[in-house]
């Protein structure tokens, strides 16, 4: 320790390299960070994590550290990172030191069935409802290689700890870092490979529920058509947001989809006499959809009309071959088992036979997305009326206007040339959709999913398109709700449309009123504490709704999307408590009481998400939790909470209005947007983005300006986050002696809670602090102050300069009182909170110190003229913000390493003036120290995601 405490101690360095010089440095540095925590705790100005990074830096300048032995450290790091999160990950799905979920899934089947005494129609109805359904989501949340997911999958697989140890070393050997390129091919390709295991673990399942019922209904088991929990994906049918997916690659990824299925089928048919018929059938079936994938654009393509025409015609003239819908194979299906030859046949056509009923052609249910306005825009040119559908002014005429059209509506026919013509965004994606029932899939209707929807026109008018183009009752048309208006005003916009009789109609034709409730922004907006009691009032009003006007004879799907952050909604602790986080029991007691039938939804999202379907036994888990909690018998007394209607009501709302507080702070906006998405890779096929005209990111002004995900990440990545906890301590202040109680007496109160704890576990004041004095000028003059190592001082004083001239430090200051000052209370009420670990601590206070390095490189950049309006001082501004690569590019262009290439030659003229020399010493001296040095800033990113357990 000595020598991290400034002894110089190079002549008698014996760490050496390998496996033990890791660590050995991994130990010093550790017990670094904890001195300077037991100092900090002994002087309150003493911040320990720039302690960490000023020492970790001084070992750099003193020679006793370089890159190279960071590369050790780093594996070290990363192997520890994956080590606990593969067994947090075994510890989050329920799995112990079986080696797999048979005995759970068939305690699940057992339950389905009902007591014992049921009869089989009863029983029949219990398990042949859809209950769940698992929808992979996919957005920017593909923070981990393919390959370092695949490997923590097969650790967390594993129940014996020293059985994890090949694949996590495998894994830490390779970059934390996102894929370099992630294309929506690549999110489309893990979806599917998480489905699949889903899918068989499902067919576990089935098969369980079969057994069950076989033991009790010998003569008639045959006749169960198990569907509980099926699979969905919108991975390729997103267009909310981006232009880039054409409706060729949505129709072939659907394809792509049936020829799985096809495989799925053709695979798990037995070799029995019959089921030959399902068998030929199949094979035929998948023939023609590979001929129809043949000539299928790819993605990227612009395809020209000849190209449009030839996938059309493909579509069309194989349409019979493929089968459009399961209708046929289910019937050869059920004459198959009706002569199977004997019970173990029987079993697996029977199972096969569920999967086909739940999923038709497709290996997993499509869902489409797209924006409110777009549909806006797609009906206004049918709509006699102008101005804006969610202006409240213009709520009557717009709802009496919709209502008129839907009165005269009449199909068109949809072609691919009216397809490929079509302009209108939404009109497009519903035609795309009439195309896919027509010509892919109509087993089932396709769900729609409308976010920003704040207005019951916007129903109406997503159903007037849907009926214009022939599909009325093939759409489940969705409302998302998700942000804080529509949280408030979700009631109002089911109740206008619910007051059109074309609405109410639909309703009873389809059966289902499907309601979608998004965590993301409503939890960076309100906080992720207020949100879910927002929701949760918003799922009561929309029930007492559904009674009033009859509906109880209406099934009501609740979708509920979020990601596997608790930034995005998603419970920490395990999957049966975010299944109960999402679904508490009042709430399905309300419907039970009602008289209303529920089925849930939850997203599982890129590779996070997928994680827990990424091998068979994790995927069995996954689905022995979900079929617990739809099973499960419901608490026989109402929660406390509910008893305190007051303190709960002005508990969230406390939170609520801090938390709005915050985001309209201009400190918080400077906070996130400061650094912005250059701390994290690129982590989806979605641009993030924006750059401003002189080619560098945009100045966040406010937090809408930024997405969730990119909003979430850069809080985890700066140790503090806010959207999880801000306001909470406020809020308990204010009731202190009823918020213990709650903790203690409410399992819903408590379980909520438990977003907090994992938040304050993963982040730190004091690692916040450090960020915000490492932009705060003062501090670095402070330090020139004491600067003693050569031409260190000057570099110093440049940093503070620049510092100065972006003037961050007066908000974030401010900001920093405010965050602190709501912290100091939430502790004061609960002092149990979990804090950081030192590992975590130190992966921040490294990356500073690494930050710290760039910039005293980036004040030796050369001078120069001014490049597309660029200045030496406004690229060292942007590299102070961590816009590193694009700097990089400039400086390429700006200082070449090759020579000019005119020189020499003659142009019949006097040679005019030009650069001469080339510029290695600058790119061997400074940019490629810089380039290098960025890529560890990067790496350290990916495994404090590692250490939060998740991308934004």
């Amino acid at each position: 320790m000595d020598r991290l405490q400034g002894t110089d101690t190079r002549g008698s360095d014996t760490r050496g390299s390998g496996p033990h010089a890791a660590a050995s440095l991994e130990a010093d540095l550790l017990g670094l960070v904890e001195e300077a925590r037991r100092q900090a705790s002994q002087d309150p100005f003493r911040n320990p994590v720039l302690t960490v990074a000023l020492a970790i830096s001084r070992l750099f300048d003193r020679g006793e550290i370089d890159e190279d032995d960071l590369g050790g450290l780093f594996v070290r790091l990363r192997a520890e990172a994956l080590e606990a999160r593969a067994a947090r990950l075994r510890a989050y799905l329920g799995l112990g030191s079986e080696p797999d979920s048979s005995a759970a899934i068939e305690a699940v089947a057992a339950a389905a069935l009902g007591d014992p005494e049921m009869v089989f129609e009863a029983a029949r109805t219990r398990v042949e409802r859809t209950r769940f359904a698992a929808v992979f989501t996919a957005h920017p949340t593909f923070g981990m290689p393919k390959a370092v997911a695949r490997l923590l999958a097969e650790a967390a697989s594993e129940p014996d700890p020293a059985a994890r140890q090949a694949p996590v070393a495998a894994a830490a050997a390779l970059s934390a870092r996102a894929d370099p390129v992630i294309t929506l091919n690549d999110e489309f390709d893990q979806a599917r490979h998480a489905v699949q295991h889903g899918r068989a673990a499902l067919d576990g399942l089935n098969e369980a529920l079969l057994l069950a019922a076989r033991e009790r209904w010998p003569d008639r088991w045959s006749e169960l058509v198990p569907k509980p929990v099926v699979i969905a994906s919108w991975v390729g049918c997103d267009t909310d947001g981006r232009t880039d997916i054409g409706w060729w690659d949505t129709l072939r990824y659907r394809l792509e989809s049936k020829r799985t299925q096809f495989d799925r089928v053709l695979a798990q048919l037995p070799d029995d006499p019959a089921a030959a018929p399902a068998r030929r059938l199949a094979e035929e079936a998948r023939a023609a959809v590979l001929r129809q994938l043949a000539v299928a654009p790819t993605l990227g393509d612009q395809p020209g009309l000849e190209a449009v025409h030839r996938f059309a015609l493909a579509l069309i003239i194989e349409r019979d071959r493929a089968q459009t819908e399961a209708g046929p194979l289910l019937a050869l299906l059920d004459r198959a088992i009706t002569d199977a030859a004997d019970d173990t046949a029987r079993l697996k056509l029977c199972v096969l036979r569920a999967g086909c009923a739940a999923h038709g052609l497709q290996n997993g249910l499509p869902h489409f997305r797209l924006n409110a306005s777009q549909v806006h825009n797609a009906v206004r040119r049918a709509l006699d009326q102008d101005g804006d559908p969610t202006d409240p002014a213009q709520r009557r005429s717009h709802l009496a206007s919709i209502n008129a059209l839907l009165d005269a509506v009449a199909a068109v026919p949809v072609d691919f040339g009216a397809l490929a013509a079509e302009r209108a965004s939404a009109a497009r994606l519903m035609m795309t959709i009439a195309q896919i029932l027509k010509h892919v899939d109509g087993t089932h209707p396709v769900r729609f999913l409308i976010a920003e929807t704040e207005t019951g026109y916007t129903l109406l008018a997503a159903l007037w398109l849907a009926q214009h183009f022939g599909i009325g009752d093939k759409v489940e048309i969705t409302p998302l709700f998700e942000t804080a208006s529509a949280l408030e005003q979700g009631v109002h916009v089911i109740e206008d449309a619910l007051r059109s009789p074309h609405w109410r109609a639909y309703l009873k034709r389809t059966g289902r009123l499907v309601v979608q409730f998004g965590y993301s922004d409503s939890g960076r907006y309100v906080g992720q504490l207020a949100a879910t009691f927002w929701i949760e009032r918003l799922r009561f009003r929309i029930t007492e709704l559904m009674a009033a006007h009859d509906l109880t004879d209406i099934e009501l799907v609740i979708f509920d999307t979020h990601g596997e952050s608790i930034g995005r909604g998603a419970h920490p602790t395990s999957l049966a408590d975010r299944l109960a986080y999402l679904a508490p029991d009042h709430a399905r007691r309300r419907n039970r009481e009602a008289g209303i039938r529920t089925s849930l939804e939850s997203s599982f999202q890129g590779s996070d998400g997928y994680l827990m379907f990424g091998t068979r036994t994790l995927a069995e888990a996954t689905v022995a939790r979900i079929g617990e909690h739809i099973y499960s018998r419901l608490q026989p007394a109402p929660d406390p909470i509910y008893a305190e209607a007051d303190f709960a009501t002005e508990f969230f709302t406390g939170v609520r209005q801090d938390m709005e507080t915050l985001v309209n702070d201009p400190g918080y906006a400077a906070l996130l947007g400061t650094f912005g998405p250059n701390l994290i890779d690129r982590t989806g096929s979605r641009p993030v983005a924006r750059q401003s005209d002189g080619g560098g990111p945009v100045a966040i002004t406010h937090p809408r300006q930024m997405r969730a995900i990119p909003n979430n990440a850069i809080l985890q990545q700066l140790g503090f986050l806010a959207n999880s906890l801000h306001g909470v301590g406020r809020a308990a202040g204010r009731a202190p002696d009823l918020f213990v109680e709650m903790r203690e007496r409410s399992e819903r109160f408590a379980r909520a809670f438990r977003l907090v704890q994992e938040a304050t576990a993963v982040g730190d004041l004091d690692v916040l602090r450090a960020y915000i004095d490492t932009l705060d000028p003062s501090v670095w003059l402070e330090r020139a102050r004491r600067a003693t190592r050569d031409g260190r001082r000057e570099e110093i004083v440049a940093v503070a300069a620049a510092l100065d001239r972006l003037n961050l430090a007066p908000h974030l200051r401010r900001l920093f009182g405010r965050l602190t000052r709501d912290h100091l209370m939430l502790h004061m009420v609960a002092p149990d909170l979990p804090g950081m670990t030192p590992r975590l601590a130190l992966l921040h206070a490294l990356r500073l110190a690494l930050i710290h390095r760039i910039w005293f490189l980036a004040v030796h950049i050369p001078g120069f003229r001014p490049q597309n309006g660029i200045t030496r001082e406004m690229l060292i501004e942007r590299i102070l913000r961590l816009d590193v690569e694009s700097c990089l590019k400039l400086l390429d262009d700006i200082f070449p390493v090759t020579p000019d290439p005119t020189l020499g030659l003659n142009f019949g003229e006097p040679a005019g003036p030009r650069d001469v020399g080339t510029y290695e010493a600058e790119h061997r001296t400074l940019f490629a120290p810089i380039r290098r040095l960025f890529v560890l800033v990067r790496e350290i990113s990916g495994m404090i995601q590692h250490e939060v357990g998740a991308f934004g």
